[in-house]
């Protein structure tokens, strides 16, 4: 309605193909998702287990690894850019042999080495993640690699509690039920420049989750849609000033209404002037 996103200003996301998965993947993994149970128990949806796999295939795996594909080309872009958004992916439970919590791809640990591999002066990247959830897939798949400074704040008493990915994380900020917006907006600006203050990567990752809302049914916190604009303002803010590239991918949410609040976050960086859709700089969401 806004007339924000149009032809001009997005780049539609491609299939992540079998050779781009096993960059972090191993074929191991990749084949156990041919049986509709793995993927059912992955996905948490019972009823996909009595499907035969192509349609698995078809109507979950393949939207799922077109989110991977549009995490990938979204770290590429921030690069050139400063900035891009995949409306999408996120996956932040899944590593590059086992997934979980929704989490079927490692997206955003592929974003990561495929801009460590593929793009000169890439060598550093910081993950803020900020999803209710711990987000352990990429902590693990990272946990040894000095390169990767990850910052992850949620809530201490829920899924997936992995105590050994915790050792990952280089600035952990667990929350209790129901924390609310002063709290967690103040937590939010005092760790991003502390994280950052630590170490200047060449790209931030933020993984945005709007499962902080309040109501939702699994993140157990009570944040407001305007704690989560300013969540995300206070973000992008902070890496605008700084001159960091940084890409956002919009991770966990299980109520209908975080899709409008996604979309009036996403209206309120384009309105303050971090993001914008000239046509000097289209093509970033």
């Amino acid at each position: 309605d806004e007339k924000l996103i149009t032809d001009d200003t997005i780049v539609t996301a491609k299939e992540a193909r079998e050779d781009d998965l096993l960059v972090v993947h191993t074929r191991r993994y990749l084949s156990k998702l041919k049986w509709s149970f793995v993927v059912s128990t992955i996905t948490e949806i019972p009823p996909l287990f009595l499907l035969p796999n192509f349609l698995v295939q078809r109507r979950v795996l393949k939207p799922l690894r077109t989110q991977t594909g549009g995490t990938i080309m979204a770290g590429k872009l921030a690069i050139e850019r400063g900035w891009a958004i995949n409306v999408g992916g996120g996956f932040h439970h899944c590593s590059g042999d086992k997934g979980g919590g929704f989490c079927a791809y490692a997206d955003i640990t592929l974003a990561i080495k495929f801009l460590f591999e593929r793009v000169e002066g890439v060598s550093k990247a910081t993950i803020i993640d900020l999803d209710a959830h711990q987000g352990n897939g990429h902590a693990r798949d990272f946990i040894d690699d000095k390169r990767v400074y990850i910052m992850d704040m949620y809530n201490r008493h829920i899924y997936p509690g992995d105590t050994f990915a915790k050792r990952a994380i280089k600035r952990k900020i667990e929350l209790d039920w129901g924390t609310e917006d002063k709290e967690y907006l103040e937590k939010v600006e005092t760790h991003v420049k502390g994280a950052l203050n630590e170490v200047t990567p060449d790209v931030i990752i933020y993984n945005a989750g709007t499962d902080i809302l309040d109501g939702d049914p699994l993140g157990g916190l009570s944040i407001s849609p305007q704690g989560i604009i300013k969540r995300d303002e206070i973000v992008f803010s902070i890496s605008r000033s700084r001159s960091i590239p940084i890409l956002m991918v919009t991770s966990g949410g299980y109520q209908k209404r975080t899709a409008r609040i996604i979309a009036d976050s996403i209206l309120n960086l384009h309105n303050l002037g971090l993001i914008s859709n000239s046509l000097s700089n289209k093509s970033r969401i």
